[in-house]
């Protein structure tokens, strides 16, 4: 095998890797992405753009300090990411169980 380093990291990390599969299938999806991170930080990219350059570290901080307010003060920043009644279903199942 030429890359035994690799097939031993992937074979080490995958217990690791799996983890989401101990909570409810319906999570798995949101679990393994970060696409609601992914897509505020382009918000503030594409924000951040438009000024060019600031003229100090301070102006670009309260800029996306204000774009952050904005997102968790709208519905954007309301929207639940996961139902949580899943995993407490699944928590007293695991109780009722043990």
């Amino acid at each position: 095998m030429k890359l035994k380093e690799a097939a031993n990291k992937v074979e080490d990390g995958i217990e690791e890797t799996l983890t989401y599969c101990d909570f409810p299938s319906e999570h798995w999806t949101r679990i393994r992405t970060n696409n609601v991170i992914e897509r505020l930080n382009r918000e503030i990219r594409r924000r951040t753009r438009v000024v060019g350059s600031f003229p100090d570290g301070n102006s670009a901080l309260m800029l996306v300090c204000a774009r952050l307010r904005h997102v968790a003060g709208t519905q954007w920043g309301n929207k639940k990411y996961m139902n949580m009644k899943h995993l407490e279903a699944a928590m007293e199942d695991a109780s009722l169980a043990g």
